[in-house]
C-alpha cells in the first residue's frame, strides 16, 4: 500500500509539471507565430490545465472505470468553483464583468444541467457527447470572430505592434522539448492516478466515485489552482473568474464530450447528488457575479465552505 500511495503521489506531481510545461512552452511557441491571446487561452491554456482531467478520465473509462472518469470531471469543477475560486476570493474580491454574467456563467449552467438531465436517464453516450463538443466548438468559434471584429475597429498601430513583439519572441529546441515532456509527463500521470486510486478504493473500502470526487478531483485540479495563485500574485485578478469558468466549461464540453464519444460511460445514481450540488453551485456563483459586480470575501467563505462540506460528505461515505 506504500508503494501505492507513492505511485499517486507520483501521479500528481507529473500532472502538475507536465501541464505546467504545457502551457509554458506552447504559450511561447503560439507568441512566436502571432497566435492572439484569445487563442492561446481557449486552447493552449485551457488544454494544458484540463489535460489531466481528460487523460486520468478517458484512461479510466477505457478501464471500465466510469465512476473514476464522471466523478473526477464533477469533482474538479465543484473544487475549482468552490475551493479555487472561494480561496482567490478571499485573498481578494474578484471582479466581474457583463460577458461572464450574461454569457459565460449561464452557459456553464445550462450545460451541467444538459449533463445532469443525461445522467439521470444514463444517457452519456455517443450522442450525449457529439452535442456536448458541438457546443464546444460553437462556444470557441463565436468567441473567436467575436474578437476578430473587436479587433478589426482597433488601430492597426496595435496589430503592428503585437507582430513586432512576437517576431522578438526566440524558440530554441528546449521549447519543443518541454512540450514533448509535458504531454509525457501527463499520459503517465493519467495511467499512475487511475491504477493507484483504484487501488486505494478497493483497499479501504472505499467507491471509485468516492474516490474520485475528492482525491483524484483534488489532484487533476491543481493546475488551475496554481494558475490562479500565480494571477492572484500577478494582481491579474479580474482574469480569474473567466479562467475558472471556462475550464469548468471545457471540462464538461471538452473532456466529457471527447470522452463519452470514445468510450460511452455507464452513470451510477451515485453520481446525481454530486452533479446537482454542482448545478446548485453554479447557479450561486451566477448570483455572486451580478451581485456587486464582484465576489466578494464573505461570497468566497460561503463558496469554500460548501465545497469542504461537499468533500467531507463524500469521505465518510
Amino acid at each position: 500500500m506504500f508503494l501505492t500511495a507513492l505511485s499517486f503521489v507520483a501521479s500528481i506531481f507529473l500532472l502538475w509539471f507536465g501541464a505546467d510545461w504545457i502551457v509554458e512552452s506552447a504559450s511561447k511557441i503560439a507568441r512566436r507565430f502571432n497566435v492572439s491571446e484569445l487563442v492561446i487561452g481557449l486552447t493552449i491554456v485551457a488544454f494544458g490545465t484540463s489535460a489531466p482531467e481528460f487523460l486520468v478520465t478517458i484512461t479510466a473509462a477505457f478501464k471500465g472505470l466510469s465512476d473514476i472518469s464522471l466523478s473526477n470531471v464533477v469533482g474538479s469543477n465543484i473544487f475549482n468553483l468552490g475551493f479555487i475560486l472561494g480561496l482567490m476570493a478571499l485573498i481578494k474580491p474578484l471582479p466581474t464583468n457583463r460577458a461572464i454574467a450574461y454569457r459565460d456563467t449561464p452557459l456553464l449552467l445550462l450545460t451541467t444541467a444538459f449533463i445532469l438531465v443525461m445522467s439521470f436517464f444514463d444517457s452519456l453516450g455517443r450522442t450525449t457527447g457529439i452535442i456536448l463538443a458541438s457546443v464546444l466548438i460553437c462556444y470557441i468559434g463565436y468567441l473567436m470572430v467575436h474578437t476578430r471584429r473587436m479587433n478589426s475597429a482597433a488601430s492597426p498601430i496595435v496589430t503592428d505592434m503585437e507582430k513586432a513583439a512576437g517576431e522578438h519572441v526566440s524558440l530554441s529546441w528546449k521549447d519543443w522539448a518541454m512540450l514533448i515532456a509535458g504531454f509525457i509527463g501527463i499520459a503517465l500521470g493519467g495511467e499512475l492516478m487511475v491504477e493507484s486510486a483504484s487501488t486505494i478504493a478497493r483497499h479501504f473500502g472505499v467507491s471509485q466515485w468516492v474516490i474520485g470526487m475528492t482525491i483524484v478531483a483534488a489532484g487533476t485540479s491543481l493546475p488551475e489552482l496554481v494558475t490562479c495563485l500565480a494571477a492572484s500574485i500577478k494582481g491579474r485578478n479580474e482574469m480569474l473568474i473567466g479562467n475558472l469558468i471556462g475550464s469548468d466549461f471545457f471540462n464538461f464540453a471538452g473532456v466529457l464530450g471527447l470522452t463519452c464519444i470514445m468510450r460511452p460511460l455507464h452513470v451510477n445514481p451515485e453520481a446525481l447528488p454530486g452533479l446537482a450540488v454542482l448545478v446548485g453551485m453554479v447557479g450561486l456563483v451566477l448570483v455572486f457575479i451580478r451581485t456587486g459586480w464582484r465576489v466578494s470575501r464573505g461570497e468566497g467563505a460561503i463558496l469554500v465552505l460548501i465545497s469542504m462540506l461537499r468533500w467531507a460528505q463524500d469521505l465518510m461515505h
